[in-house]
């Protein structure tokens, strides 16, 4: 007997291509504890030049989805013909998901690269949250949220907190100070900077300590936020370039999973993503959840 649908839950869209990476995003998918019954549409998009291998793509979806099923999921395959990122995010756009699962790379990837084409277009211009899984996966047993006080932030971590984990995984709420204020203020000028004051050590001091006030406050509602949700996690407070820093945190700890939150812009904006966002998707190391803050019509 097939698990029953129920609207009121998840509703998740999983690309799977038979890709290295992508059963690495099935595997990661049945490792959440979702509640029976969640749909998932296991997705594939194919070019006219693979038409002879069609029998064989339903052959393949079909197969996860029986996977899914004896998970309690109500799992259903759609096959499309048209380019896949074309066809993904327009299904996105209509079918409306809570999370899109995606490997990072797909079966036609460049060798060498961090992250293929459908990954990253789809990631810049979801209107939902996508999780980008990497191969090989491990299990999620450590899970890092970064947040910067954003919209987007808060957003990924009211997310993260009404997302099932799976029993002993846990979780870090990590926020990244700027680097440590310098003894010259500089103004921008048509000319480039110019130096305009000199602070003083007592100056320095007190600058710092208040950014390491207001950082703390960040981890500290970050924290009482996921343990509201039931979701007791551990702050880090750090000091230096974002990006740099979180990703040497992810190595320290051997993050599974990177949650953050990002600008969200239609696709004719010039800046789509946030750039720390966007090095963490390609550079972590790890797999990598972006939570974006919707945008009006």
């Amino acid at each position: 007997m097939e698990p029953e649908k129920k609207d009121e839950q998840f509703k998740i869209l999983l690309g799977d291509d038979r890709s290295e990476h992508a059963q690495a995003a099935l595997a990661l998918l049945e490792d959440l504890p979702l509640a029976s019954g969640t749909d998932v549409t296991v997705f594939r998009a194919f070019s006219p030049t693979q038409s002879t291998d069609l029998v064989l793509m339903e052959e393949a979806l079909n197969q996860t989805c029986n996977r899914l099923k004896e998970k309690g999921l109500f799992a259903h395959p759609e096959l499309l013909l048209g380019v896949p990122t074309v066809k993904f995010l327009k299904h996105a756009e209509e079918q409306k998901p809570d999370l899109i699962i995606i490997g990072a790379k797909g079966l036609r990837a460049t060798t060498g690269i961090l992250v293929g084409g459908v990954a990253q277009q789809v990631v810049e211009y979801a209107p939902c949250p996508v999780l980008v899984v990497r191969a090989p996966y491990h299990g999620l047993r450590e899970v890092m949220v970064v947040t910067d006080g954003s919209a987007s932030s808060q957003r990924a971590l009211r997310f993260l907190g009404g997302l099932p984990m799976p029993a002993g995984a846990r979780l870090w709420v990590m926020h990244v100070l700027p680097p440590p204020p310098m003894s010259m203020l500089f103004m921008e000028t048509p000319m480039g900077s110019a130096p305009v004051a000199m602070l003083d050590s007592d100056q320095i001091a007190a600058q710092a300590a208040k950014e390491e006030q207001d950082g703390q406050k960040l981890v500290d509602d970050a924290l009482s936020t996921l343990q509201a949700a039931g979701k007791p996690a551990t702050g880090i407070l750090k000091r230096g370039d974002a990006a740099t820093e979180i990703m040497a945190t992810v190595k320290e700890h051997k993050i599974d999973l990177l949650v953050t939150g990002s600008r969200g812009h239609s696709p004719i904006r010039e800046c789509v993503m946030g750039s720390v966002s966007r090095k963490l998707v390609h550079y972590s190391g790890c797999s990598v959840m972006v939570v974006r803050q919707p945008q009006p019509d």
